[in-house]
């Protein structure tokens, strides 16, 4: 009794300041993801008690077509759309950081679309600028290559996606931009002095030393892509389509739950999702030794 009087009387506070994120923790994401966990194993529509049935969604999903074909798509999308970002994320944070006049102004500008990106509003902007008789097709009639409907058209339709996925770039920009003041300026002077040109002195010196920071965005990145849901949802118009090419694992798990009413397998389809994310992210830091450089 006597240690837990002195426990309270030098920690006590803290854990009474606490007590709100703790109750939030328990009843918004602890509870829930255990009951999650259970309903995979069972047969549950939500409207009857669920039924345990061991292992069976979880054997299901891998002969369900569609299910496989989410896997595919949402693969596709991590691997070019996260690279692509974080690419053109850099680029624009290093030529904002040669000194340009009115920095504060291009940094608010170019952080808007990741603040807008992920709405409803941007994602049916999207499908209009991307349809058939949208503004890229407008401007590509005036050079006789228009017609395509992207958005209806399967082998482009999830390339429209990816185009808005890098288009909100802002976050990782700003970051970038951050690890970018942080690079001593003597280096770039002893560099220059060596005869070393813009293109050398990215790679040898500032790539390498941000590369906590790109170490930072990748993973952020990675996650956030896996979750990817309203822009599929909106421009498909919830059917993933066409002929599912834009059928992203968070939008067919969606399907299975909300629409369909079979919440056991769609909570098998999200534990498998929170696996493959971890899994993901461990490869990144397993690998993070060898290429990430921290000047300590």
């Amino acid at each position: 009794m006597g240690k837990f009087k002195l426990f309270w009387k030098n920690n006590g506070i803290g854990y009474l300041f606490l007590t709100p994120w703790i109750i939030g923790i328990l009843t918004l994401t602890a509870i829930p993801m255990g009951a999650s966990l259970y309903f995979s194993f069972t047969s549950y529509d939500m409207f009857n008690a669920p039924t345990w049935i061991g292992l069976e969604n979880y054997e299901a999903l891998f002969s369900d077509p569609k299910w496989l074909q989410s896997v595919k798509v949402t693969f596709i999308y991590v691997l070019i759309g996260v690279p692509l970002q974080l690419a053109f994320a850099l680029f624009i944070a290093v030529l904002l950081n040669k000194g340009i006049g009115g920095l504060r102004i291009y940094r608010a500008v170019y952080y808007v679309p990741s603040l807008f990106g992920g709405s409803v509003a941007i994602a049916i902007l999207w499908r209009q600028i991307f349809g058939g008789n949208g503004l890229v097709n407008n401007i590509l009639d005036k050079f006789g290559l228009g017609g395509i409907n992207w958005i209806s058209t399967p082998d482009t339709a999830l390339y429209t996606l990816i185009i808005l996925m890098v288009w909100q770039f802002g976050a990782s920009m700003v970051i970038f931009l951050a690890g970018l003041k942080q690079v001593p300026i003597e280096l770039y002077e002893s560099a220059k002095i060596d005869g070393a040109g813009p293109l050398k002195q990215f790679f040898m010196i500032t790539l390498p030393l941000i590369t906590p920071v790109v170490f930072f965005n990748l993973v952020m990145g990675i996650i956030g892509a896996f979750q990817a849901f309203t822009p599929a949802y909106i421009v498909s118009g919830g059917t993933g389509g066409p002929l599912n090419s834009t059928l992203f694992y968070t939008l067919y798990l969606y399907q299975k739950g909300f629409t369909q009413f079979a919440m056991g397998y769609a909570s098998a389809m999200a534990w498998i999702l929170l696996i493959v994310i971890a899994l993901a992210t461990a490869i990144v830091f397993a690998t993070s030794k060898k290429w990430v450089y921290y000047q300590g």
